[in-house]
């Protein structure tokens, strides 16, 4: 069932300017980015009284997922 959310091309345009992901051009890419921030904001709301636990979690999730979104770029990042 899962493969039918997996599509085989890019998910992400290559920024014009820069290094890095642009915007989505599937919805697979919008919905990463969904469950990303979903991700990122339900650690810190779960962690609010305890700072620095919170502000380690908060990297490390903002992190994790960024070879998905480089591997779902098209074209790859580089510089452009």
């Amino acid at each position: 069932m899962m493969h039918l959310f997996m599509r085989k091309g890019p998910w992400f345009r290559a920024k014009s300017h820069g290094f890095g992901t642009g915007l989505p051009m599937v919805w697979e890419g919008w919905f990463f980015i969904a469950l990303h921030v979903a991700m990122i904001t339900g650690l810190a709301a779960a962690l609010l009284g305890r700072p620095v636990a919170m502000t380690i979690a908060v990297i490390v999730a903002g992190l994790a997922p960024m070879p998905i979104y480089r591997a779902k770029t098209e074209g790859g990042w580089r510089w452009r």
